[in-house]
């Protein structure tokens, strides 16, 4: 009985042997990985933290870092075309924002010589003029800088008031399609705030745009009429003026015929 157990242990060991020696021979040799071949790289410029529009750049809010060169735009700063960039920059104003870790552009930054940011941004021959506004007046809050506008004036027509004997309002377009650079003093959407309520909104305009903008002031309540972004691009605001616009005039329409203020 020993013997025989012997013997099935015995067996039992040299198939475990044999199967481990078939195993062994059957593994495949480890693959050896390559490394990847190091990328090729440039130095660029790009921005250390997020800057907004307005704000002036400051050496330490810029910094060098490696970018893929297939990657990298040919409008990216690079160290070894301009190693003194950040001096150069620094005290420039930020014309849009730009986010952390994103190459900066020399597009996205303009020299003030010592004026202020919107004098900087203004467009040669363009004004910067400000109105009253009022959520009921401004669009229920919702004319964000950029935004295109048409201006609305309101005013009460004395003259026909005395023939009707009740309170007459007349209102006109006296400003087409024109941009609004800023409500109160944001230039820009802040923390992704989709309302901008505020008390001023300033608007650029052509010299006679601004006298007559000037002038409605003084003649009635103004309102701004938010503009489609279609119809923003379709019209040209620095190019195409109305005919009051040029003759720096109001005009006020009164049972069908048509009057002007005119400003000296």
């Amino acid at each position: 009985m020993k013997a025989a157990r012997l013997v099935v242990l015995a067996i039992a060991i040299g198939a475990g042997g044999v199967a481990a020696l078939l195993a062994g021979r059957s593994e495949k040799p480890p693959e050896v990985k390559q490394a990847a071949p190091p990328a090729d790289t440039v130095d660029v410029l790009v921005a250390k933290s997020d800057i907004g529009t307005g704000q002036t750049v400051t050496a330490g809010e810029m910094q060098w870092q490696p970018w893929p060169k297939s990657a990298a735009s040919g409008n990216f700063i690079r160290r070894s075309d301009n190693p003194t960039a950040i001096e150069k920059l620094s005290g420039e104003i930020a014309r849009a924002p730009i986010v952390a870790g994103e190459p900066i552009r020399e597009a996205k930054l303009i020299n003030a010589k010592g004026s202020g940011f919107m004098a900087a941004i203004l467009p040669s021959g363009m004004r910067a003029v400000s109105t009253q506004i009022s959520p009921e007046t401004g669009a229920g809050g919702f004319i964000l800088p950029n935004d295109h506008v048409d201006v609305i004036l309101t005013k009460r027509d004395r003259e026909a008031e005395k023939q009707t004997g009740s309170e007459v309002q007349v209102s006109e377009t006296i400003l087409s399609n024109v941009r609004v650079l800023a409500i109160d003093q944001n230039v820009q959407e802040k923390d992704g705030q989709k309302v901008v309520i505020g008390k001023t909104a300033t608007l650029e305009l052509t010299p006679r745009q601004a006298e007559t903008l000037a002038l409605a002031q003084h003649l009635g309540s103004l309102s701004l009429a938010l503009r489609s972004i279609t119809d923003a691009q379709r019209d040209n605001p620095k190019v195409e003026e109305q005919p009051n616009e040029r003759s720096g005039s109001v005009n006020v329409i009164r049972f069908g015929v048509s009057t002007s203020a005119t400003a000296k």
